[in-house]
């Protein structure tokens, strides 16, 4: 098989994350790197790869199969729109926009275009996620009713002093961390359509928020609650339970999300199960059955990359469509307003 070629613009951490798993993968190869800071150079000497300032040169003199946009989010829409004006394939990292404005202009192209676009939420390849989503579509936990998540971790001193700017609105954990979380959410319950917020800055002064209370409505009838916090000394976070990034020490007793319906409960990551059987009776006088999904350990980065192939190919259309990631955004930026307005937002399709 044609192994496909693919170049990264942005070398940042993730960008670079993204190059090990294209020289790991057998489909595919570094086709070359973008990026106009000279200390680039050496890293793309390092993978034997042409290196360019920005898209417009790359595609002057090469055409790959695909590009991974993992530049500054306020590039995303520009970098994409130039891989679909050529015809190219592109991988926009999260947020898929910097504001919803420009995400809906990138949205309209990319939907009268038909262009191959696929939106980094890399959560939504978890094989942990999949086989929930297998659970719930079976019908085993009944008609959902109540959603229980959190996100609770403690970010060092260090991660605000070496990007200032996360000090300030905008830099919390609302806009940076919240979007994985709403992307989860969504694909495991269905469409949220509004949700009502409390913050606080109380713990470290910053003026960005620390800590968020969040209400959830979807459109299924279901309410969810959502504790968000970046200065919680918890271990009831993805990272630090689904045991997917190496990175984080993981605890296997935790979960971050509780999905509750009518005959049982799912628990996630750990995948515990506790249900009514189909003839048995409801009450909570009465014990569950009680099992734990088969669940499986995979980087959801790497299967990532893995889909995108397929998308190149034309095998697969995209799992997470641009309209899904600015979706997600709109949601996350309901949250922010709502957190100040102390008033319910209701979150219109797109």
């Amino acid at each position: 098989m044609h192994k496909i070629r693919i170049a990264v613009a942005g070398a940042g951490l993730i960008g670079r994350r993204h190059i090990e798993l294209i020289q790991a993968s057998a489909e595919c190869d570094l086709a070359a790197l973008v990026d106009p800071a000279p200390a680039t150079a050496e890293l793309a000497a390092a993978h034997g790869v042409a290196l360019y300032p920005c898209l417009e040169q790359l595609f002057a003199e090469q055409r790959p199969d695909g590009v991974i946009l993992a530049t500054p989010n306020h590039l995303h829409v520009e970098g994409a729109l130039a891989c679909v004006e050529h015809g190219v394939a592109a991988l926009i990292e999260k947020p898929v926009a910097h504001t919803l404005e420009e995400g809906k202009r990138l949205l309209a192209i990319a939907e009268q275009t038909g262009a191959r676009l696929l939106v980094g939420h890399h959560r939504a390849h978890s094989a942990i996620l999949a086989k929930a989503r297998e659970v719930i579509a079976e019908g085993l936990l009944g008609k959902l009713v109540a959603v229980m998540g959190s996100a609770l971790f403690y970010k060092p001193d260090d991660y605000f002093d070496a990007a200032p700017w996360r000090r300030q609105i905008g830099g919390g954990p609302v806009l940076i961390n919240m979007i994985h979380e709403i992307g989860n959410l969504r694909s495991l319950c269905g469409e949220i359509v509004a949700v009502q917020a409390q913050a606080s800055s109380t713990t470290r002064g910053f003026a960005v928020e620390d800590s968020v209370a969040i209400s959830l409505r979807f459109a299924s009838g279901a309410l969810g609650t959502f504790m968000l916090s970046d200065t919680a000394a918890c271990a009831r976070s993805w990272e630090q339970t689904a045991r997917e990034n190496p990175d984080y020490p993981s605890y296997a007793d935790e979960d971050c999300y509780v999905i509750s319906g009518t005959r049982g409960t799912l628990s996630i990551p750990t995948m515990r199960l506790k249900f009514y059987e189909q003839r048995a009776e409801r009450s909570w006088w009465k014990p569950f059955s009680t099992a734990v999904a088969p669940r499986q350990n995979a980087d959801p980065l790497a299967r990532q990359l893995a889909h995108f192939c397929q998308v190149i190919r034309g095998e697969q259309q995209p799992l997470v469509t641009v309209r899904d990631g600015l979706r997600n955004l709109q949601i996350v930026e309901a949250i922010s307003s709502a957190a100040r307005s102390g008033q319910i937002v209701h979150t219109a399709s797109l």
